[in-house]
């Protein structure tokens, strides 16, 4: 590992001084041989499918970890709309000129060495090396042992590109030991790697802050909300609603919970319950709301039910008295990923705005949109829910960081 990490700290080096058009022809290519190469990736991503299914990975992660021919085109596109993206690099900003004539600004500039660990997505694969060349980073990727065979197929994408391109093939390192000890030790590369960044589960990123001796990035867990205000307009929200669960119920951003103001409860639950329901969401209903709620998909909600990323076609359903509660229900339960308020009065939707901590906070809007790709940043190598040094989808800029630079004529400290 330490060899690894000795690799990518020097090629973090010879990327840095890459041009612009230098890794923009690397982009391009990838996105090239994504498609020329896909029927070879997807029997490798079939092997993959096959023993997650015997293995009896959950639905969700199977899910997560399928490539098709759509699918593999989006990737691509993904690919090609970084490479189309203005390259960070050398940006400079907050000019300004000392008394003594001393001009200063900030310069910037790459990371270093990235190190991604994910779980079963192996679009993360693409969109991490993508990324990380544009931003003149190098990485370190260590993909989960169910996706082992598909990561490879694309590693050698992207391996080609580089060495075609005539830069180092080690700026994208790909860790295909499937033996978790392997994390520990990326963990520990302290003096090679710059920051870490997990896609994956709780325990995922739990490991990773308890074990790492390196800056951690956490995020892309989200426990996602929705008040609908007693001023909203009932009949879009239904369709709000219906989107945030239903368009793709496996990803971090499909909605968790919907809060109902208790004015609009009586008119409102059945007619959310009975559209989704037709689509195969059932409901985990808070005694709040069970009045209003008699559906054959709907259940008594647990202990724990609005403290679960569901992950698939379930949805938790709670009556709130007000604005005030509904936000006081985000803050004690939310994983600070995606939230949003469904509402026509806009002094409560900026207070939601205000006072709702998230990444991203929605006025009338699904949480499917916190990606990168919907953000227009190309694609993001993880949704961040801290504070520093990023948040939200972390796209090019999320990757960079700036250096002081100072222009004098000789000057001197007095």
């Amino acid at each position: 590992m330490k060899e690894i990490g000795k690799r990518a700290k020097n090629a973090s080096r010879q990327l840095a001084r890459a041009k612009t058009d230098e890794k923009n022809r690397v982009l391009s290519l990838i996105a090239d041989e994504l498609i020329a190469q896909c029927d070879r990736i997807l029997r490798e991503n079939v092997k993959d499918v096959e023993a997650a299914t015997v293995a009896g990975l959950s639905p969700a992660l199977i899910d997560r970890l399928t490539l098709n021919e759509s699918r593999l085109n989006g990737v691509a596109a993904d690919v090609k709309r970084v490479a189309s993206l203005p390259d960070p690099i050398g940006e400079t900003f907050d000019h300004t000129t000392l008394p003594n004539g001393l001009k200063l600004y900030k310069q910037r500039v790459p990371l270093g060495v990235l190190g991604v660990i994910y779980e079963a997505r192996p679009n993360v694969t693409i969109d991490a090396a993508s990324l990380a060349i544009k931003t003149g980073n190098a990485a370190i990727l260590r993909g989960g042992s169910e996706t082992l065979n598909t990561n490879r197929a694309l590693i050698q994408v992207a391996h080609h590109a580089l060495e075609s391109n005539q830069l180092p093939v080690t700026a994208i390192q790909f860790i295909d030991d499937p033996d978790r000890a392997r994390v520990a030790e990326l963990l520990a590369l302290h003096d090679y790697v710059d920051v870490i960044i997990p896609r994956g589960g709780a325990a995922l990123h739990q490991f990773c802050r308890d074990n790492s001796r390196i800056t951690v990035i956490t995020g892309g867990i989200g426990i996602c909300h929705l008040f609908v205000d007693d001023s909203a307009d009932l009949e879009k929200a239904v369709e709000v609603i219906h989107n945030a669960k239903t368009q793709r119920p496996t990803v971090c951003n499909a909605l968790d919970v919907v809060l109902v103001h208790r004015a609009v409860a009586a008119n409102f639950l059945p007619r959310v319950v009975a559209r989704l329901a037709a689509d195969g969401v059932t409901f985990r209903v808070h005694e709040s709301a069970a009045a209003f709620v008699a559906h054959s998909s709907a259940a008594s909600a647990g202990e724990k039910d609005f403290d679960t990323e569901w992950l698939s076609l379930v949805l938790s359903l709670k009556v709130v008295d007000d604005l005030d509660e509904a936000i006081d229900h985000i803050a004690q339960h939310s994983t600070g990923h995606s939230d949003g308020i469904l509402t026509r009065d806009d002094d409560r939707a900026n207070r939601f705005i205000a006072e709702v901590d998230s990444a991203a906070v929605y006025v009338n809007a699904s949480t499917r949109f916190t990606d990168g790709g919907e953000f227009g940043l190309g694609a993001e190598v993880a949704v961040s829910t801290q504070r520093l040094h990023a948040r939200g989808p972390m796209g090019l800029r999320e990757l960079t960081t700036y250096k002081w630079v100072g222009v004098g004529e000789y000057h001197v400290r007095k």
